[in-house]
């Protein structure tokens, strides 16, 4: 299907144009008719599907509908709240990618900067808010932002407004809300307290379920290696030296351990930032931007920092640390692998581990793949001894056990087996 038949506006069509986009994915090709009949939406799909576009282009083309009612000051007319100022950001750029020829005006409010910037455009007048939390109840607090013209309300990200402690601050939003309005509910996992937030603000919704969270994207290489705590920085540093890696987002579990990875990266000569919470919202938005921009080659990031990070074309996730929550895994590898490219996801699993693991293979039904040519493996786990597979035999392997025979019509860092450069078998 085109984007032409889901009965767009030209504007929009001729920005969606401008940014190279033909066929909506699936989340957008189920959505966007939702939205333009004017329903409620109750749409569960993780990170990777497309969401953004699926509820930000019928928004624009109802609101573009309607501009011509507007009479002087413009208010506030859709509000998208999301829990991250990295997420917010990304939700205002594709605002303004595809609202580019609607002459409608958004803005974006986040904690942890000066608010006058974003109080001065408040004032000024704007169509679309979009903003956190936080932010957004202190600027009510104080009559700069006053949400009774809302028509639109779009829940972005619930589950982790939930994991992030938001849920009140929520709440003490939608109160605020017209109690007439159209409800977007976006959430990746439907834990029962989202369910019944869900249940509690949406008037007969129509529901959209797009990879459930329980499975991975497909087309995502995945593989664990097996390493001791203390190998991990040596077997990091092995798999960077393969150039086909030309982009990677390393996750840890805390601000600390991304701050120790980082600067082991740095000496090795390796372009790294980090990412998370104790940086500041510049900090955090330069590292951002060099990394989209190719500038760094790794990025190393937080689980609650690295939401909203959304990179064309990157190549590999590296989960230093396995997370401690089985659905956070398919969160983190969903950032490459997106909106039908291919990816590489890799994990490293220490002793401490293993349960974890057990739990991410349960989640998403099936085994990891182990990985082959390890230079740091890990013998035994609590007295089980773990399979070692040699390395392949043949010229097509280089001594770091990485295959040189590249397929040269894909993209960079991409291979139509294994873009890691590692075989993989199952156990």
């Amino acid at each position: 299907m085109s984007f032409e038949k889901l009965n767009l506006i030209e504007p929009i069509l001729r920005a969606l144009k401008t940014e190279g986009y033909t066929s909506p994915t699936p989340i957008q090709e189920k959505s966007i008719p939702i939205v333009l009949d004017r329903k409620d939406l109750l749409g569960c799909a993780q990170t990777g599907t497309g969401k953004t576009a699926a509820f930000a282009i019928p928004i624009l083309q109802i609101l573009d509908s309607e501009k011509n009612e507007d009479r002087g000051h413009r208010y506030i007319k859709s509000l998208i709240l999301t829990p991250t100022r990295e997420l917010a950001i990304q939700i205002g750029e594709s605002f303004h990618a595809y609202g580019r020829h609607t002459g409608l005006k958004h803005t974006v409010i986040f904690g942890g900067v000066s608010q006058h910037a974003q109080t001065q455009i408040l004032h000024q007048g704007v169509d679309i808010l979009i903003a956190t939390p936080g932010r957004l109840l202190d600027l009510m607090n104080q009559k700069f932002v006053h949400l009774n013209h809302v028509k639109i309300f779009v829940l972005d990200e619930a589950d982790r407004m939930l994991d992030m402690g938001f849920i009140n601050d929520v709440k003490k939003v939608i109160a605020k809300l017209p109690h007439k309005k159209q409800t977007l509910f976006f959430s990746a996992t439907m834990p029962p307290e989202i369910q019944k937030l869900a249940n509690s603000i949406l008037v007969n919704p129509e529901q959209v379920a797009v990879t459930p969270v329980s499975s991975t994207v497909e087309i995502i290489d995945q593989s664990v290696y097996y390493v001791s705590k203390n190998d991990k920085r040596n077997l990091l540093l092995h798999l960077l030296k393969d150039k086909s890696i030309v982009s990677a987002l390393i996750f840890t579990r805390t601000k600390h351990g991304a701050d120790r990875v980082c600067k082991d990266l740095v000496k090795s000569g390796i372009t790294a930032l980090a990412i998370h919470g104790n940086k500041s919202q510049g900090a955090r938005q330069n590292a951002l931007n060099s990394f989209k921009g190719g500038q760094t080659r790794v990025l190393v990031a937080t689980d609650i920092a690295a939401r909203g990070i959304d990179v064309e074309d990157l190549t590999h996730v590296i989960n230093y640390e396995l997370p401690n929550i089985p659905e956070t895994y398919v969160h983190r590898i969903g950032r490459t692998g997106r909106a039908g490219a291919s990816g590489t996801a890799i994990s490293f699993c220490d002793s401490e581990e293993k349960a974890y693991l057990k739990d991410i293979h349960k989640l998403i039904t099936k085994q990891i793949p182990v990985a082959e040519d390890n230079p740091f493996p890990l013998v035994e786990i609590e007295g089980v001894k773990i399979p070692q597979l040699p390395a392949r035999q043949g010229n097509n392997r280089s001594r770091s056990g990485y295959s040189n025979n590249r397929n040269n019509n894909r993209r960079p860092g991409h291979q139509t087996s294994n873009s890691s450069g590692t075989s993989t078998k199952r156990y």
